[in-house]
């Protein structure tokens, strides 16, 4: 039985009074009354079978339509080990997924919800927050389907740690029984009232118990408030003949022809009217300057993806834009409806974007450059997240519970509140459930990484050599 959450409005505008939703008392005993339908021993499922998609011809199909000298680099990163593969393999991870049992309540989900997809940014007003930071396959789905890959990769990052089965269970528990008890305080609260909560890092460092975890937080913030247009200026750019251009760094930073480069500013042109007025000032006033390709990530190497350098009144006003190519959701195969209200995906992208943070950067919007949907953001926004490979053991429980908490802000944020938490009461039956989940799934990633070397040894996958790699525990 489905029971799919739509938003409380559309296009047309505000229910009518005879089309009132049912109360909020009414929805909580709905999600209750889902127990009998999907009790929780049956969120723990999973089990390899010959009826799954065969996770390297996903992966390989999700390559077309890519940079072609591109793709080697991405299954490079996806094989620097399991937690790199369960990165890149969001589309794999959605087929298995959304496989298994679920309530049937479709709020706007991230699509992509792994640890290191949490992380801090810059709000409108200038504040550091945390929150989750990447939105390329947002969509109407299973709240499980988010709930699930979390998990997953608390598990397996744990593993990567060399931290215990015992360990790597209690981050689990930690983070199902936060989102649980974030969910449910917030279906209590006014839908106004609950658009407004944010986590900033000034309140985090205060709500965090491990002093380890406290101190590389500090520090990781430290680091991301760094990540601005003006500081990164001398680092990403250099002077050639008058004139400040984007340093080439094959393969990860390539210059583009003239004919490309003209595409892209007449795309920034169009992206304008897609920002609210007062922004769409500020932005027109800048001139582009430089325009290079970028690669970033895993799971977007291979899409096309630019920074623009834009410079002001003075030639120390900088901004750098990033335009990043946006294909159709990996769990648009998977709902009903396809691909929502969204015909473009770059305007999918933002404003589910909108819709999951409290607060987003102001300079979201999209575009279209020589047929391709593209959305735009700041390149350098305080962007930063907290290394996974530089936390403890009992550490990992407490950022869990944190990312837990910040995940389900986001989905009560949409639609299903009520019956979710509903559903899931204090969270300790789900948690133990999700627990033997992530287990099982840790041990499906880590021989689906083993197929992809094999994969790639064979030539069955193109895999670089180059040693611009990185770590899988750090973003691209």
């Amino acid at each position: 039985m489905s029971h799919s959450v739509l938003p409380a409005t559309t296009a047309t505008g505000f229910r009518s009074v005879r089309q009132a939703p049912p109360s909020r008392e009414e929805r909580f005993a709905l999600g209750r009354a889902l127990r009998e339908q999907v009790p929780y021993q049956r969120l723990g499922e999973w089990a390899d079978s010959s009826a799954r998609f065969d996770p390297i011809a996903l992966i390989a199909m999700s390559h077309v339509g890519r940079v072609p000298d591109l793709v080697g680099i991405r299954v490079a990163r996806m094989a620097t080990s399991p937690y790199g593969f369960l990165r890149g393999s969001a589309v794999v991870m959605a087929a298995d997924v959304a496989s298994l049992p679920s309530t049937g309540i479709h709020p706007v989900v991230c699509g992509d919800a792994h640890l290191g997809n949490f992380g801090f940014y810059r709000s409108p007003e200038g504040a550091q927050v945390i929150d989750l930071n990447d939105f390329d396959e947002a969509h109407p789905g299973g709240w499980e389907w988010d709930l699930r890959r979390l998990v997953a990769s608390v598990w397996v990052a744990g593993r990567e740690n060399g931290y215990s089965e015992d360990s790597c269970g209690a981050s689990v528990r930690s983070c199902v029984v936060a989102y649980a008890a974030e969910v449910a305080g917030l279906a209590t609260q006014p839908l106004l009232a609950r658009s407004y909560n944010r986590l900033d890092v000034s309140s985090l460092h205060s709500s965090v118990a491990d002093a380890t975890l406290r101190a590389e937080i500090k520090r990781a913030a430290r680091t991301a408030r760094k990540r601005t247009s003006d500081r990164v200026l001398p680092k990403l750019t250099g002077e050639v003949d008058g004139h400040r251009r984007i340093i080439p760094e094959p393969p990860i930073t390539t210059s583009v022809d003239e004919a490309e480069a003209a595409a892209i500013a007449a795309g920034l042109d169009d992206y304008l009217a897609t920002l609210a007025p007062h922004w769409r000032r500020v932005v027109a006033g800048y001139t582009v300057e430089d325009v290079a390709h970028r690669v970033v990530g895993v799971g977007s190497v291979g899409l096309r993806a630019y920074v623009v350098l834009l410079v002001g009144s003075t030639p120390d006003d900088v901004l750098f834009l990033q335009l990043k190519e946006a294909r159709r959701s990996v769990l648009a195969r998977f709902v009903h409806g396809d691909d929502a209200w969204h015909a473009h995906q770059g305007q999918r992208v933002v404003e589910y974007q909108q819709a999951l943070q409290t607060v987003s950067d102001p300079l979201l919007g999209w575009t279209t450059i020589e047929g391709r949907e593209y959305y735009v953001r700041q390149f350098r926004n305080m962007k930063g997240t907290v290394p996974l490979n530089a936390i403890r053991e009992e550490a990992l429980t407490d950022y869990a519970g944190i990312v837990g908490h910040l995940l389900a802000k986001g989905h009560a944020r949409t639609s299903g509140a009520s019956m979710i938490a509903g559903y899931l009461g204090d969270g300790a039956a789900a948690g133990d459930a999700l627990a033997t989940f992530a287990r099982r799934y840790a041990d499906q990633t880590e021989a689906d990484h083993a197929a992809l070397l094999a994969a790639a040894r064979s030539g069955k996958l193109p895999m670089s050599d180059d040693a611009h790699m990185g770590s899988a525990f750090r973003p691209g």
